[in-house]
């Protein structure tokens, strides 16, 4: 069992829990992510390590209440208990110090793009952030981000806070007038990360974006995961989850995360009867 040593409601629809899990705390690093299961019953869910206490043993993660288990993950409190937390796994991400990067996260994905701002950093690099929602209150660790980077771009859609606009604008700016940029992170949903990878094709501007494809065992030995990057068919729990977002099948990764929406659509709605009743009707 998995002790929440810390709740925080980013949003809400988005919510922080920092867990007690010593081993894998130990061995995290930025771009790995971990699989939970809230109890026997429950299905299998992948969520990105947003950071790690080493000293503490506690791993953090940010998650958008969506589906069935998000949801139910979010009325689990500090002090309460997750059945079985599994990590690090997936590849960490490639660290060095390539000069100027461009870090893009977009809506949740803003908490898997600090890690990897931040390592980063630390290599050396000159680091330029960009992260997006579709309103103010979608944005969340925006200190923590401009703590780790040099210059942060704040976008929403509908103007509320920061510039309005989508994260590729200020990209494509970034991209024509500052030719010392050499690697662009992105980490977000599969519509934005395929255009983020569009706008620094233009520039031939490598990128690397973080897939968040359907995952069950996260060891590869399902094979729900599987892509195509390049023409070849991958496993993102294994290969990934960072790929060269200019070979990427995006459209095909979007058909297969719409593969279980009716389904999931079905499972989020019994659940959120059932859980009605629970409450009284309330």
């Amino acid at each position: 069992m998995f002790e929440i040593v810390k709740k925080e409601e980013l949003s809400d629809a988005v919510t922080l829990f920092e867990i007690e899990a010593e081993d894998i705390a130990k061995k995290a690093k930025a771009g790995n992510f971990f699989i939970l299961k809230i109890n026997e019953q429950g299905e299998r869910i992948p969520l990105t390590i947003a950071d790690f206490d080493r000293d503490r043993g506690t791993i953090t993660t940010v998650f958008q209440k969506i589906g069935k288990t998000t949801h139910h993950l979010g009325t689990l409190n500090e002090g309460g208990f997750i059945s079985d937390v599994i990590g690090p796994l997936g590849k960490p991400a490639h660290i060095e110090d390539f000069g100027t990067v461009v870090c893009v996260g977009g809506g949740v994905g803003i908490a898997p793009v600090y890690p990897i701002a931040k390592a980063f950093k630390e290599a050396g690099n000159t680091v330029i952030s960009i992260i997006g929602a579709r309103t103010k209150n979608l944005i969340f660790w925006e200190d923590k981000m401009r703590a780790v980077s040099d210059d942060l771009i704040v976008t929403t859609d509908d103007g509320s806070h920061g510039r309005k606009s989508v994260v590729t604008v200020p990209l494509d700016e970034l991209l024509r007038t500052d030719k010392s940029i050499n690697l662009v992170i992105a980490i977000g949903p599969a519509i934005m990360m395929k255009f983020v990878c569009i706008t620094s094709e233009k520039y031939n501007v490598k990128t690397l974006v973080s897939l968040n494809s359907i995952m069950v065992d996260g060891t590869g030995m399902c094979g729900s995961c599987r892509i195509e990057v390049g023409g070849e068919i991958k496993f993102a729990c294994v290969d990934g989850p960072e790929f060269d977002g200019h070979k990427v099948d995006f459209d095909l990764l979007m058909a297969r995360q719409r593969m279980y929406l009716d389904e999931e659509k079905f499972a989020l709605q019994r659940y959120l009867e059932s859980y009605k009743e629970k409450k009284g009707g309330k």
